[in-house]
C-alpha cells in the first residue's frame, strides 16, 4: 500500500518538475532535503509532532528551504507531506520520484562493478556502449570488486550483463566437468 502512495506523491512532483522543467534542480534539491531530515532527529521530531502548530512547521520549512536554497517546488511539496503526515514516507517517495523521473525522461540506471578502478575515458566509452545497446541515456554507479579477477558486471534494470573473468572461469570448470 505505501508504495502505492509513494508513487502519487513521486508523480505528482515529476509532474511539477517537468512541467517547469526543473527536473534535474528538483531531483537534488529532494535529495538534499531528505538527507538532511534524517540527518537532523530534532527536525524530524518537530516536523513529526502533532503537537506542533501548522504555522510553526510552515516558517521551519520556510528557514530551511531558503537556507539549502530548495525549489518552491521541493519547498511546497514538503509542506504537503507534513501537513498529511506523510513525512515516515520521505525515502520512499524520492525513491519513487527518481525511478518515475528517469522513466519519463527515457533514462536506465545503471550499476557497473569492475575488477579494478576504471578511468574517466573508461567509464564514458562503456557507458556509450551502453547508451547504444539500451537506447536509453545512461545514468551509471561504479564501484570496485577485487574479486572478479578482471572485467566487469554491468547491471540495467533487471537485465545483467557479465564480462567478469571469474564468471568466464566458472563457464571454463562447468565445460570442462561436462567433458
Amino acid at each position: 500500500m505505501s508504495g502505492a502512495v509513494a508513487s502519487r506523491y513521486a508523480a505528482a512532483l515529476a509532474d511539477v518538475a517537468l512541467e517547469h522543467k526543473t527536473a534535474d534542480r528538483v531531483k537534488r534539491d529532494l535529495t538534499a532535503f531528505v538527507d538532511a531530515f534524517y540527518s537532523a532527529a530534532d527536525l524530524r521530531i518537530f516536523l513529526d509532532s502533532p503537537a506542533v502548530a501548522r504555522d510553526a512547521k510552515q516558517k521551519v520549512i520556510e528557514k530551511i528551504a531558503a537556507k539549502m536554497d530548495l525549489t518552491s517546488a521541493v519547498r511546497n511539496f514538503v509542506y504537503v507531506l507534513v501537513d498529511r503526515r506523510r513525512t515516515d514516507m520521505l525515502r520512499e517517495i524520492q525513491q519513487a520520484f527518481d525511478a518515475e523521473l528517469n522513466a519519463r525522461l527515457g533514462i536506465a540506471e545503471a550499476e557497473v562493478t569492475s575488477a579494478r578502478e576504471l578511468s574517466a575515458a573508461e567509464r564514458k566509452e562503456l557507458t556509450t556502449a551502453l547508451e547504444r545497446r539500451t537506447g536509453k541515456k545512461i545514468e551509471a554507479h561504479f564501484r570496485r570488486d577485487p574479486s572478479l579477477v578482471g572485467g566487469a558486471v554491468v547491471r540495467v534494470g533487471s537485465t545483467v550483463y557479465d564480462g567478469s573473468v571469474r564468471e568466464q572461469l566458472i563457464r571454463l570448470r562447468e565445460q570442462l566437468e561436462a567433458e
